[in-house]
C-alpha cells in the first residue's frame, strides 16, 4: 500500500462522475475519504458501497457556493479525524452557450460553482492546513483552462480562472503545502447534463464521441496524492488519445 494510505481526503462534487469515481479510487487504496454534494442520497450509498468493501468513509451535505457551508464540511472532517491532508476541489458545472444566447443565470451559476466554490475550499483549508503543517490542495480545472472553443467562453473563463488561482496559491505556500492542478479532457460524466442551449448540446455530443472514464482521472489524482512530501505534481492533463483539444 502506497502512502496515500490513512490520508484523510475531502472531495466537493462526489456524489458523481470524477469526484465519485476518485472517491472509490482513493478509498480502495486506504484513504480516508469525507464526501461533499447537495444530492445526499448519493452520498449516502455511494458511502455504504464504500464501508462494504471495508474503506473508511464519512459525508455531509455540501453547496460549494455557500461559504458557509464549505468551512463547515472542512471542519467537520478535521474534527472527525484530526486533520486534513488532501482537499479535491472538483464541483463544477457545465451549461455551455453562445454568448449571444445571453443565458445570464447560467453564467452565474458556472462562476459561482467554477470558481467561488473553488476560492471557498481554499478559503476554509488553508488556515488548517498552515497551522498543521501540511496539506495539499488538488484543483479539478479541464483543457478549457488552456483553449476555448465556441459555446464554451464562459466555462473556459472560469477553468482559466481555476487555473491561475492553483499557480498563485501555488507560489504561495510552496514548501509545506502542495498544489496541484488536474485538467481532464473529455470525460463521461454528467456535466453535458446540465446544457440547455441545443447548440451547446450538440457540440458536446461530438466532443463525447471519444471520451474516457471518470476512473482515468482518479488515477491520476491518486498519483498525484501518493508523491513524497517534497514532491509537487503541479499540472496534470489527462485525455483521450483521439482529442484534437
Amino acid at each position: 500500500m502506497s502512502n496515500i494510505s490513512g490520508k484523510v481526503v475531502v472531495i466537493t462534487g462526489a456524489s458523481s462522475g470524477i469526484g465519485e469515481a476518485t472517491a472509490r479510487h482513493l478509498a480502495q487504496n486506504g484513504a480516508i475519504v469525507v464526501l461533499g454534494a447537495r444530492r445526499t442520497d448519493r452520498l449516502e450509498a455511494l458511502a455504504s458501497e464504500i464501508r462494504s468493501e471495508g474503506g473508511r468513509v464519512e459525508y455531509q451535505p455540501l453547496d460549494v457556493t455557500k461559504r458557509e457551508q464549505m468551512e463547515e464540511f472542512i471542519g467537520f472532517a478535521q474534527s472527525t479525524f484530526g486533520r486534513v491532508d488532501v482537499i479535491l476541489n472538483n464541483a463544477g458545472v457545465m451549461p455551455l452557450s453562445p454568448l449571444e444566447a445571453l443565458k445570464l443565470d447560467e453564467w452565474d451559476r458556472m462562476i459561482d460553482v467554477n470558481i467561488r466554490g473553488v476560492l471557498h475550499g481554499i478559503a476554509a483549508g488553508l488556515p488548517i492546513m498552515k497551522k498543521q503543517g501540511f496539506g495539499q490542495f488538488i484543483n479539478i480545472a479541464s483543457i478549457g483552462a488552456y483553449t476555448v472553443s465556441p459555446t464554451a467562453a464562459v466555462y473556459c473563463a472560469t477553468k482559466f480562472a481555476v487555473r491561475a488561482i492553483s499557480e498563485g496559491l501555488r507560489q504561495e505556500v510552496g514548501g509545506d503545502i502542495r498544489v496541484t492542478l488536474v485538467s481532464p479532457g473529455v470525460t463521461e460524466s454528467e456535466l453535458a447534463e446540465t446544457i440547455s442551449d441545443e447548440k451547446g448540446r450538440e457540440e458536446m455530443k461530438e466532443f463525447r464521441r471519444v471520451s474516457i472514464p471518470a476512473s482515468a482521472i482518479s488515477r491520476a489524482i491518486l498519483y498525484a496524492i501518493e508523491q513524497p512530501a517534497d514532491v509537487d505534481v503541479s499540472e496534470i492533463i489527462v485525455r483521450p488519445t483521439a482529442s484534437l483539444f
